[in-house]
């Protein structure tokens, strides 16, 4: 019989609830054991080492077991959202809900050997949350609240809100927030951009282009008895089929961010009991980028008909079947308590039931514009196949049905971040994947462009950046959600500054051998591997 531990159509609200048990020998509870060297696949390489700057799981799960952040999720945490200490021993929160006051552990240090300090972490954040002129911070706009960073004193760091806001645990427990070394930042601000040293259970050891990256372990870890692996090896593979054959041929353990249904189910008749399979939720979505500075997609009625052309219903059905999308979604994951009920989502543009209707109406509106019949453009998509490959041949599809020529040409991933970010596209596929399932964390990337850096439609809407503050600072949850509502009505559907097509599903098949790593709705989250160890 096969082995096999599964999540299977469970929402979030439903894991959040039950706190579910896997079974299987990925939550066994064995004794770690000591030694080996994890490999992993990833299907994406990083535009730079700088955790601040940049978005992409390409980047994360190489370079996170370098690092430790203040919070973090709990690794053991199926829904991503327990928030424990990394960094932070221990926190107190002000009456007021505006100070929040952390406790450092004593006698962590880098990988130089140097005490790491609240200075450290001071200057960490402060290149987060106020990041000098022409230094990238992606998460910027999630930190607008912050007033002020505080180093009272070496184990003491002190963040002061203009106002109380609930979700700044969650932004704490960001996995992109490492923390670097403060005589390195004062030398060089950019310096982690292409270097490493930090405090993590692993210390680097090389990366070769278009190959590999290597960690080993850190024999001077702050958390003794951890890690349990001697070292690591990430193992550079953009294409599905070769990660996949690495997994069933064992020269890979795992790739983190998932593989389709009908490559998980590959594998299961492959390796039998050799295979573990973890199914999650995914607080990631399949967005489109749409740059404003191009005609004519600086008319809004243009974006509109872009989104009206979609049978998002249709597509949930087929794409599920061969892709690692499922729900027709809003701005937040269906089922959770912000998310827009289905008969409300339907009154947006692109969600109505009729598509005739629609698409009628979009073409339409693409005649009222001016645009002609096949008016030809270049849709660009990112340079992984799954879902962006399935995704990018349905809209061209779908566009088709309007009377538009979309041609598809795909860009390697790091590459492709780096031409959204200087506005060399016209309409791209984008992502919104978080960490945690949170409005201030999902919402921020769509603020202006002057305070979001990810911003890749490069618009300004102060109406959006003052309905961001109002829903970030609402305590009352049902404000706060019609505050979300508007936001999203807006966003979506009133300027239709960029669109949602279908939700993500995780699907993580792996050697059975790796045990101490649980899936999570967030591809970001659980990535240090301080307590993953083989089993012989």
């Amino acid at each position: 019989m096969t082995d096999i531990s599964v999540t299977r159509r469970l929402s979030i609200p439903a894991l959040l609830l039950a706190g579910l048990v896997f079974t299987g020998p990925a939550a066994a509870q064995d004794k770690p054991r000591y030694g080996g060297e994890l490999l992993f696949a990833v299907p994406s390489e990083m535009p730079s080492y700088d955790g601040h700057r940049e978005g992409t799981f390409g980047m994360v799960h190489p370079l996170a077991p370098h690092y430790n952040t203040l919070l973090k999720t709990d690794p053991n945490d199926r829904t991503g959202t327990k928030i424990v200490g990394d960094l932070a021993e221990s926190w107190t929160i002000a009456p007021d809900g505006r100070v929040y006051t952390l406790k450092l552990r004593r006698g962590v240090k880098f990988h130089d050997g140097a005490e790491m300090t609240s200075r450290d972490v001071k200057a960490s954040y402060d290149k987060i949350v106020f990041p000098p002129p022409n230094v990238g911070s992606m998460r910027k706009g999630q930190y607008t609240n912050v007033e002020a960073i505080e180093a009272p004193d070496a184990s003491t760091i002190v963040f002061r809100l203009k106002w109380p806001q609930a979700s700044f645990l969650a932004s704490l427990a960001s996995p992109y927030n490492w923390i670097y070394k403060a005589d390195v930042l004062a030398r060089d601000v950019r310096w982690y951009e292409k270097n490493v040293m930090g405090t993590g259970p692993f210390t680097f050891v090389e990366h070769v282009k278009g190959s590999h990256w290597v960690g080993k372990k850190n024999s001077n870890y702050w958390d003794k008895g951890k890690p349990y692996l001697d070292g690591y090896r990430a193992i550079f593979m953009k294409d599905s089929a070769a990660q996949v054959a690495a997994v069933r041929a064992e020269r890979a353990h795992i790739q983190f961010r998932g593989f389709a249904p009908a490559e998980r189910d590959s594998l299961v008749a492959a390796l039998g009991r050799k295979i573990t399979v973890q199914e999650s939720p995914w607080d990631c979505a399949a967005w489109v980028a749409i740059n404003q500075d191009k005609k004519p997609f600086d008319d809004k009625r243009v974006r509109r008909a872009l989104t009206l052309a979609l049978d998002r219903r249709q597509a949930s059905v087929a794409l599920s079947k061969i892709a690692v999308v499922k729900e027709v979604a809003g701005v937040q994951v269906p089922g959770t308590p912000y998310a827009t009920p289905p008969d409300e989502l339907e009154k947006l543009a692109g969600y109505g039931r009729d598509i005739k209707k629609s698409r009628a109406e979009a073409r339409r509106l693409l005649r009222e514009a001016g645009v002609p019949d096949r008016f030809a453009f270049t849709f660009t998509n990112r340079g992984l196949p799954m879902p962006y490959e399935p995704i990018g041949i349905w809209l061209i599809d779908q566009w088709r049905q309007i009377g538009l020529n979309a041609t598809m040409v795909t860009i390697e991933a790091s590459q492709h971040v780096n031409e959204l970010r200087a506005g060399n596209f016209t309409v791209s596929s984008d992502a919104q994947c978080g960490y945690a399932v949170e409005p201030d964390l999902d919402l921020a990337k769509f603020q202006s462009k002057e305070i979001s850096h990810n911003n890749y439609g490069r618009y300004t809407d102060k109406v959006l950046d003052d309905l961001y503050q109002k829903q970030n600072r609402a305590t009352d949850p049902e404000e706060r959600k019609r505050y979300v509502r508007e936001f999203e009505r807006r966003l979506l559907d009133e300027e239709v500054h960029t669109f949602i097509t279908l939700q993500w599903h995780r699907i993580v098949p792996h050697s059975a051998k790796v045990r101490g790593w649980t899936i999570t709705p967030s591809h970001y989250l659980n990535q240090q591997l301080d307590a993953v160890w083989l089993a012989e």
